[in-house]
C-alpha cells in the first residue's frame, strides 16, 4: 500500500533529489524525513506543507494519491453601469472588484424576486454606503 513517505520518496527521487537536499529547503531533518519516507514516522500538516511545496505537488497527492484539478476561475465581467460610476468615482480595479463582489453578495441572500440592473446612480450609493468596508 503506497503511504504519504513512499508518495514523498518517488517524487523526490523523479526529481533527482537527495534527502540532504529537501532537509536543507524545508529545515526538516534528514532523519525524520527518512523515517517518514520509511513509514516510521508520520509528519505534521505544517511539515508536510513545507514538503509539498520543495517538490511542487499537492497536499491531496501527499495524503491520498490522487490530484484533484484545481478550480477553473470564471472571467470576471463587471457591468457597463459599474465600469462608468468606476470611471466617474476614479475607483481603482480593487475597489470596482469588491464592490461588484459586495453587490453579488447581497444579492445572493435576496429571494428570486425580479432582480433590476443596477443603474450608475445604485452603483455609486452603494459604494459610497460601503466605501469604509471595502478593500
Amino acid at each position: 500500500m503506497e503511504t504519504v513517505g513512499s508518495r514523498i520518496r518517488k517524487l523526490r527521487e523523479e526529481k533527482g533529489l537527495t534527502l540532504d537536499q529537501i532537509s536543507e529547503r524545508t529545515g526538516i531533518s534528514k532523519g525524520f524525513l527518512s523515517d517518514t519516507e520509511n513509514g516510521n514516522r508520520n509528519m505534521s500538516s505544517q511539515n508536510m506543507l513545507k514538503v509539498a511545496n520543495e517538490l511542487n505537488a499537492s497536499l491531496d497527492y501527499l495524503l491520498r494519491g490522487a490530484d484533484v484539478a484545481p478550480p477553473k476561475p470564471e472571467p470576471l465581467t463587471i457591468p457597463p453601469e459599474l465600469t462608468q460610476a468606476a470611471r466617474e468615482m476614479n475607483l481603482s480595479f480593487t475597489q470596482t472588484e469588491a464592490l461588484l463582489a459586495a453587490h453579488r453578495s447581497v444579492v445572493a441572500r435576496r429571494s428570486n424576486e425580479e432582480r433590476k440592473t443596477p443603474t450608475v446612480q445604485d452603483w455609486k450609493e452603494m459604494y459610497e454606503t460601503l466605501k469604509k468596508f471595502l478593500v
